[in-house]
C-alpha cells in the first residue's frame, strides 16, 4: 500500500518492483479512462502497451454478467496466468476486477488504483472482492488481496461533487468505530474537507485504521465486522431500491444514522454520542430521500446480510464514539421501529443538535 500525491506518474516503476508480467490489462469505466488516460499512459511508459477493458462502474452493473463480460474480454486479449490486472476506478470497478482476478484462470495478479474517496479509504484495502445478487449486496465474492494498492489523492480533484461527498461516510465510520480523535477532527474541519482541503490526513488515517483491523482479522470472523457499521441498514436500502437511488456512501450514511439510533435504543449508546454521529453525517450534504418501501420489506433484505447467522440479524453498534462491536439478539421490533421512524426522527435530531451546539 502506497499513499502519495503524484503516484500515477510512477505506476511503471512501482509495478516493475512486483516482477515481470506477460501482459498488462487495465480495467476502468469509460469516464475514468477518459480523465486518467494521459496520466496512466505516461505512468506506464516503458511497459508493453496495456490492453484496455472498459466496464460500467454503476452499482447496478456490479453483477455476475459484468464478471463474465470482463473475463471473456481478457480471453480475447490473450491474458494468461502471468498477466496483471490493474483496476482503476471506484469501489465497483475494484470489487468486480478483484473478483475476476481471483477467479480468472484460478487467480492472476492484481493492482488496485482507487480513484474515489470510498475506494481509497475502504474498498481497495483488505482484499474483499465481490458482486451483488438481486437478493442482496456482495453475496458472491472472494478474499483476494491485491499485490499492490496505489493511492494518489490528486485524482480526487476531478471527482464529481456528489460522489466526493458520499465517500466521506466511510471516513466518518472510522471515527465512530475506532478513533475518537479522528471524529473530533472531522467535526472541526468538515467545511474545509468539503472544499477538498485537509484530505491527506483523513485518507492516511482511514487507511491506517482499515489496514490495522484487516491485519488482525483477515477473513472477517470478528473484529473486521466492525468495519460494517451502518452497512446492514445501508445494504438493505441499496438492494431494495435495486442500486439505482443511492450511491454506496449515501446508503451507508443513512445506515450509520439508523445504527446510532439502534445503539441508543438497544445498548445504551449515550444520547450525545448518538446525536453527534447523526449531526456529522448530515453535514456531508443532502442525501437522497428515504424510499417509500415498507419497514417489513427492508427487514427482509437485512436478513440477507452477510453478518446474519442462523437467520438471526447481527448489527455493528457503537457504545461510544471511537469504539464499536457486533451484537446479536437485537429485537426485530426495535429494528422495525427504527426503519419506520428514521426519516422524520433523524431530521429532528439534527435540528436539535445544531441548536445545542451552535
Amino acid at each position: 500500500m502506497l499513499c502519495e500525491r503524484g503516484l500515477l506518474r510512477r505506476v511503471a516503476a512501482e509495478i516493475g518492483q512486483l516482477g515481470d508480467f506477460s501482459s498488462l490489462n487495465v480495467i476502468a469505466s469509460p469516464t475514468v479512462w477518459k480523465f486518467l488516460r494521459p496520466s496512466l499512459q505516461r505512468g506506464l511508459s516503458g511497459h508493453t502497451k496495456p490492453h484496455i477493458h472498459l466496464i460500467d462502474d454503476g452499482e447496478s452493473a456490479k453483477n455476475l454478467s459484468t464478471v463474465e463480460k470482463l473475463a471473456r474480454s481478457l480471453v480475447k486479449a490473450g491474458a494468461d496466468r502471468q498477466s496483471l490486472l490493474i483496476a482503476v476506478g471506484g469501489g465497483v470497478t475494484g470489487d468486480v476486477a478483484g473478483f475476476v482476478a481471483a477467479s480468472y484462470l484460478r487467480g492472476v495478479a492484481l493492482v488496485q488504483i482507487p480513484t474515489t474517496v470510498v475506494a481509497q479509504v475502504d474498498s481497495s484495502i483488505g482484499g474483499k472482492t465481490g458482486v451483488n445478487l438481486p437478493e442482496g449486496k456482495n453475496l458472491v465474492g472472494a478474499f483476494y488481496p491485491p499485490r499492490l494498492v496505489l493511492v494518489d489523492p490528486e485524482v480526487l480533484k476531478t471527482l464529481p461533487e456528489r460522489e466526493f461527498r458520499s465517500g466521506l461516510a466511510e471516513v466518518i465510520k472510522y471515527g465512530v468505530i475506532a478513533d475518537a480523535k479522528l471524529f473530533v477532527f472531522l467535526e472541526a474541519n468538515m467545511e474545509a474537507i468539503l472544499k477538498r482541503d485537509a484530505l491527506a490526513h483523513i485518507i492516511r488515517r482511514s487507511i491506517e485504521i482499515k489496514a490495522l483491523v484487516v491485519s488482525r482479522d483477515e477473513k472477517e470472523s470478528g473484529l473486521r465486522e466492525t468495519l460494517n457499521f451502518g452497512h446492514t441498514f445501508g445494504h438493505a436500502l441499496e438492494s431494495a431500491t435495486r442500486y439505482t437511488r443511492f450511491q454506496h456512501g449515501e446508503a451507508v450514511a443513512w445506515g450509520m444514522m439508523c445504527a446510532a439510533l439502534l445503539g441508543h435504543e438497544s445498548i445504551d449508546t449515550p444520547p450525545d454520542a448518538m446525536s453527534r454521529i447523526v449531526a456529522l453525517v448530515r453535514r456531508m450534504g443532502r442525501l437522497p430521500e428515504w424510499p417509500k418501501i415498507s419497514p417489513e420489506r427492508l427487514l427482509e433484505f437485512m436478513h440477507s446480510d452477510k453478518k446474519a447467522r442462523a437467520g438471526k440479524l447481527r448489527f455493528v453498534l457503537a457504545p461510544r464514539i471511537g469504539r464499536a462491536g457486533s451484537y446479536d439478539g437485537i429485537s426485530e421490533k426495535v429494528v422495525l421501529c427504527i426503519l419506520r421512524c428514521a426519516p422524520q426522527c433523524l431530521c429532528g435530531l439534527v435540528s436539535e443538535t445544531r441548536k445545542r451546539h451552535g
